[in-house]
């Protein structure tokens, strides 16, 4: 059996190591709670015995999803032992069919929160919204059993990941995290969560939150029956795949570049906003058929065209709210987005 190194490739195409092995550590303890010898487990995933004495390490998503489905067949339980009693094997994909028939990702998430309470009362899931944020709240009733800060940790990032990855999963498209709160201090292994919740990352927080633009609450479920029976004979990625789509990114960019500083917004200034890598952001547009440039020109032109409407200000000041360094930059580019020069087109 080879061992698990950081940073090392398990078999030609495993992805780069971002899991802690601090998780897998957390499942070979409720394997052996249960009464489960822990090491054919490890063996499954790749992991030797003697790396669980290493809790900085990290494993790749290959070796994740391969110990976490052993282990939850082992133990017939898919909480992993997070829970006063187990969620028999199936459990969260009853869940998701139930939630597969609802027009609209919202209605699909209420839906899978109120059953959820049907499978444990340890935990409440919510859906709490407002005009410009969705948050998916986790409050616990009990303390998660055994009441240790590890299988605590655990099992509230095992459940937050799950229903973020079927969110993604039911509309196709990756839900950016503005922020994941997180009701513990943070682990040595703090490091890790920028992978597992892009975003930004609240620590010692009331409860466990997820929150992302509410918008993506209106996308229609895009999945059927077939797609649901192909998806659970693999159901764990869910909880590890990063979608490179974006269904609601062009709409954010262009609402980014709409505010009043946003004008003067490079890539990198507003890959920031975006909680994206200027890499990311350039290829995810490129995946929706557009490009920051022209993005950028047209609510350039929107912008230009309300003030010249709307305003008596001078050629050289709409240039500048516009975000042009020079006048003749910006007649320039009116011209050929008008056909016209903005003098002309004010006037007519």
């Amino acid at each position: 059996m080879r061992k698990s190194e950081p940073g090392k490739r398990v078999g030609k195409a495993a992805p780069a190591a971002q899991t802690p092995m601090a998780f897998a550590i957390t499942m070979a303890a409720a394997a052996r709670r249960a009464g489960i010898d822990p090491i054919p487990l490890l063996a499954l995933a790749q992991i030797a015995p003697t790396d669980l004495h290493r809790p900085q390490t990290r494993i790749t998503s290959g070796q994740m999803e391969a110990l976490s489905g052993a282990a939850m067949r082992a133990m017939n339980d898919e909480a992993l032992g997070a829970f006063s009693r187990a969620l028999p094997w199936g459990s969260y994909g009853l869940l998701a069919r139930a939630s597969l028939s609802a027009p609209r990702l919202g209605l699909a998430l209420r839906r899978w929160c109120r059953h959820h309470g049907l499978l444990t009362g340890d935990v409440a899931l919510r859906l709490d919204t407002d005009a410009e944020h969705a948050r998916l709240c986790i409050d616990e009733a009990r303390p998660i059993t055994p009441p240790d800060p590890q299988t605590r940790e655990f099992g509230l990032v095992h459940l937050m990941r799950n229903v973020h990855g079927l969110a993604c999963w039911l509309v196709d498209s990756r839900i950016p995290l503005r922020e994941a709160r997180f009701p513990f201090a943070p682990p040595p292994h703090a490091s890790a969560y920028a992978h597992m919740f892009p975003g930004q990352q609240v620590f010692g927080a009331e409860r466990a939150e997820l929150c992302f633009d509410a918008r993506y609450l209106e996308l229609p479920v895009c999945r059927d029956e077939t797609a649901m029976n192909q998806m659970l004979q693999r159901a764990l990625p869910l909880t590890v795949r990063q979608y490179r789509r974006d269904r609601l990114l062009v709409e954010q960019v262009r609402q980014a570049l709409r505010r009043a500083e946003g004008a003067q917004w490079g890539a990198v200034e507003l890959a920031a906003h975006l909680h994206l890598s200027v890499r990311s952001l350039q290829r995810q547009l490129a995946d929706e058929g557009a490009s920051l440039q022209a993005l950028k020109d047209e609510v350039r032109f929107e912008r230009a065209r309300e003030a010249l409407r709307r305003t008596d200000k001078a050629t050289k000041q709409i240039a500048a709210q516009c975000g042009f360094a020079h006048e003749k930059s910006f007649i320039r580019a009116f011209r050929d987005w008008a056909g016209m020069p903005p003098g002309e087109w004010r006037r007519r």
